[in-house]
């Protein structure tokens, strides 16, 4: 009996890694700032930085349709303010919001 409850148990924690892992996205974009978005994505990384620091938010903006997503937990990107990145991400498609799990900063 003992042995059905640990393979159970270790059944349903693979199961729900996988579940986790399957929510994970791979989204190459830039770091911007809430004030200006897409605006100066790719070219703004002094204004992204400056605006940051002086208050505005930072967010995300998508490499391929140059969407802006907010970063719900924005201490994750604090080393690539205005930078062009390749992130790991939960999206959450209604909020238009990602959960940064991984950022890499690739070169321009």
């Amino acid at each position: 009996m003992k042995r059905i409850a640990a393979l159970s148990l270790s059944l349903l924690s693979l199961v729900s890694v996988t579940a986790f892992a399957a929510d994970s996205t791979k989204l190459n974009g830039w770091i911007s700032d809430s004030m200006c978005g897409a605006k100066h994505a790719g070219t703004g990384a002094a204004c992204a930085k400056k605006c940051i620091e002086g208050g505005s938010k930072p967010v995300f903006v998508s490499e391929s349709k140059k969407e802006v997503w907010t970063i719900d937990n924005p201490e994750a990107v604090k080393e690539a303010y205005g930078k062009h990145v390749a992130l790991t991400v939960t999206p959450d498609e209604g909020a238009k919001s990602v959960h940064v799990t991984s950022v890499a900063v690739l070169a321009d």
